[in-house]
């Protein structure tokens, strides 16, 4: 078949490879320059399937509220554009019930797991290097954030994912660049998860599908996708047909889907990073951390990537791509400084801010749009590298029309009609 596939983000990269490891004729769009160049192209790194979960849970909305007042807070209602997210916000609040909650995260931790051991037999099958590390520790600085992690220990055991719950001690044995000034209760150590580059992966996976004969067209903007039979692809050198056209295109979706006649509830929820290299000192040991780490009283992560340090983290909700917030950058600054104090060069940071493409339940979209010869892979929010593998490959696998990997409940669009 000959497939198009809009959007070179990590999952339209991961998607193109599928299908054209699997035998299809693929054309890549995308209005960048190059493959990762939004929001896959900073991200934290983090690939940890337990901890795929959809935002929207029990309790959530009371966090929020209460994250609303903090100086550090880990989500964030920026400006006016707030108030045009509210349809987002009220279908997010319902999705935050026990029932919805429990189907939405069963479908991502599916989703998650099929996606890592994927991710995992790509890296050894291509060998592929993109500055992956083993290991992923979430950091409890106090008693409650001990308290509310043992829920998510008893899911985590019933899940088969292995882990260790740490004392402050044994935790500094694991990731012995901790600062000992600052604070740790406990921590929660996974081994076999980890971090990665996401940006580099998907460079990697790009030249891989060349070489099996992906086109990939950057600096194209997509104006319009026809359904039909033949579907097709209008840019400003005209009209494409195809026999297939695959849609992952993030939070800028709905310009596309709408002419279809097709409604997904897709919002901007901006992440942000920091990235510096590591301070190396003649005589001093390495202080930077040795894999992945989760502090979990601010949700930010601190990754190392290569001779780098990624700090990431915030829900920013009404903000627009364009202005940073300080207060969210200084409490990146202030979570790597209290973990790791001096372990980069700050004047030579990147600053980074992603819009996430979130969905207000959680789960992405994968599968047939409803109209003829469009199919879908998006809305995969803060956990498009750690699912990109995996929906890649449910994707082609349904395109093919052969068995699905693993069960779809909940990850298709009927759930939106």
């Amino acid at each position: 078949m000959r497939i198009a596939v809009i959007g070179a983000g990590i999952v339209g990269v991961t998607t193109a490879y599928e299908l054209t490891a699997d035998g299809h004729e693929v054309t890549v769009f995308d209005r960048c320059a190059s493959v990762a160049s939004e929001t896959s192209f900073a991200n934290a790194g983090v690939v940890a399937p337990g901890y795929v979960t959809p935002w929207a849970g029990p309790g959530m909305p009371w966090k929020v509220m209460r994250h609303l007042f903090s100086r550090h807070a880990p989500v964030r209602l920026q400006g006016l554009g707030v108030f045009g997210q509210l349809p987002w916000i009220w279908r997010w609040w319902r999705a935050c019930r026990p029932g919805v909650y429990a189907v939405n995260r069963a479908a991502m931790l599916r989703l998650a797991r099929f996606s890592f051991d994927h991710l995992q037999a790509l890296t050894r099958t291509l060998r592929l290097d993109y500055e992956q590390r083993s290991g992923y520790m979430v950091l409890l600085r106090g008693e409650r954030e001990l308290v509310q992690a043992r829920g998510g220990l008893k899911l985590l055991a019933e899940l088969g994912v292995g882990f260790e719950l740490l004392d402050a001690e044994r935790a500094r044995q694991v990731e012995p660049g901790l600062h000992a000034g600052t604070a740790l209760r406990a921590a929660i150590h996974l081994p076999n998860d980890g971090v990665g580059n996401c940006r580099q992966f998907a460079h990697l996976l790009k030249g891989e599908a060349q070489r099996r004969g992906a086109d990939f067209r950057f600096d194209t903007t997509v104006l319009r996708v026809v359904a039909g039979a033949k579907p097709a692809v209008v840019t400003a050198a005209g009209e494409q047909v195809f026999d297939a056209i695959v849609l992952c295109t993030g939070v800028d979706s709905g310009a596309l889907l709408r002419p279809l006649g097709l409604k997904l509830p897709l919002a901007a929820v901006h992440g942000y990073s920091v990235t510096a290299p590591l301070r190396h000192l003649d005589g001093l040991p390495d202080q930077a951390p040795r894999g992945a780490l989760m502090d979990e009283r601010y949700k930010v992560a601190i990754s190392r990537l290569g001779q780098r340090v990624r700090v990431a983290g915030s829900a920013e909700l009404g903000g627009s791509l364009d202005r940073m917030n300080p207060a969210t950058l200084r409490t990146l600054y202030q979570v790597l400084d209290d973990w790791f104090p001096g372990a980069v060069l700050k004047p030579q940071a990147q600053q980074w801010k992603g819009a996430r493409p979130m969905l207000p339940d959680g789960p992405p979209v994968l599968g047939a749009s409803g109209a003829p010869g469009v199919w879908l892979n998006l809305g995969h929010g803060s956990s498009g590298w750690a699912l990109s593998c995996g929906s890649a490959r449910v994707l082609t696998e349904q395109i093919a029309r052969r068995s699905a990997p693993l069960d779809l409940t909940g990850l298709g669009i009927e759930r939106f009609r």
